[in-house]
């Protein structure tokens, strides 16, 4: 199944079929990873008197103004600290989104177009610092930023309580790089709407995540990706508190690249327990030939009579998969086909 229209896809399936399993939590096997994880402090009023947007020294009091008036340019825009009930749309330009005190500058539940607070597709931006928060629109893809083309670098960011982080559209040509960051509380599968998951990209040239914390989903996965290249390292998907989740890493056009260096625990409140990372489950859109999967760490609650798969191969392609710490009550590798 493909990305039609930026809307996500169905809940991911698997030959092991799907249960909701609902038990005590447990420590988990492995310690979390030490990750320069961005820690919001208490958040502040909004500011008064002094403009809470500036470019060049210039204020503004909507994010949409600041926007249009670096136009098709290239600028800064400066957030101060606060809750920000505010959106913004850029469609030229390339725009620095960031944040006067990082980790200070909140956006709050406010959505544009019905999709998203920052809805990208200009020339490139970056987001650096700021916090997305409580987002929702009636689709269900209620996002922090909606990614429609070109280059996107994310920062030392924080999205959270929402129904996806970052969602994304087609753009063959372009690279998201996420570093620094954290995904909380995100994802779901409810409604009878197609599942939100905490990043969910379309079939970007390149996606590159480092560095970044995935925690406490509320339903699909936490890292999807239809890129056909990617490198995820050195990133923690803590899955202990999760709550009807699936896989941790989905690429499911398959993909070549790197996942490696990476903390991946599996919860016990799981919509599907079946497959850890993912590969090619949905097409083989992508080649995988010599995708490497090494250097990471893995384990799933004990004392659960369920299969759980670390990488489970539907693209037919030999993989590159190297040394990993594999816990308890996982199968290292499944080859599967249709």
């Amino acid at each position: 199944m493909r990305l039609t229209s930026f809307a996500n896809d169905g809940r991911a399936k698997s030959r092991y079929g799907r249960r909701m399993f609902m038990a005590i939590l447990r420590r988990p096997m492995l310690p979390l990873l030490a990750l320069p994880l961005l820690l919001a402090p208490a958040p502040l009023p909004a500011q008064t008197g002094a403009a809470p947007y500036s470019v060049d020294g210039r204020g503004f009091n909507r994010l949409q103004e600041a926007v249009d008036a670096i136009g098709d340019g290239e600028g800064t825009i400066r957030v101060a600290p606060g809750y920000h009930r505010d959106c913004a749309v850029q469609t030229a330009g390339r725009i620095a989104f960031a944040a006067a005190e990082p980790g200070r500058a909140i956006f709050d539940g406010v959505t544009c177009e019905g999709k998203a607070t920052l809805v990208l597709r200009g020339n490139g931006a970056k987001v650096d610092g700021i916090v997305f928060q409580n987002l929702r629109v009636p689709d269900g893809n209620g996002a922090g930023i909606r990614l429609e083309r070109s280059n996107l670098d994310i920062v030392n960011s924080m999205f959270r309580n929402s129904e996806e982080g970052i969602l994304t559209g087609d753009d063959a040509a372009a690279t998201l790089t996420i570093s620094r960051s954290t995904f909380s509380r995100l994802g779901r599968c409810d409604r009878g709407l197609s599942c939100a998951h905490s990043v969910y990209t379309g079939a970007y040239g390149r996606v590159i995540v480092t560095n970044t914390r995935f925690e406490k989903g509320s339903g699909g996965h936490y890292l999807k990706t239809r890129s056909p290249q990617v490198e995820i390292s050195d990133n923690s998907f803590d899955d202990t508190q999760g709550k009807g989740t699936n896989y941790l890493i989905d690429l499911p056009a398959g993909s070549v690249g790197r996942v490696t260096n990476n903390l991946l625990i599996q919860g016990r409140d799981k919509e599907n327990y079946a497959v850890l990372i993912a590969v090619a489950a949905e097409a083989r859109d992508n080649s995988s030939r010599g995708l490497v999967i090494t250097g990471n760490r893995a384990s799933v609650p004990q004392g659960l009579d369920r299969k759980t798969i670390f990488v489970a191969d539907w693209s037919g392609e030999p993989l590159a998969i190297g040394p990993n710490e594999i816990g308890p009550g996982l199968t290292r590798f499944e080859k599967i086909s249709d």
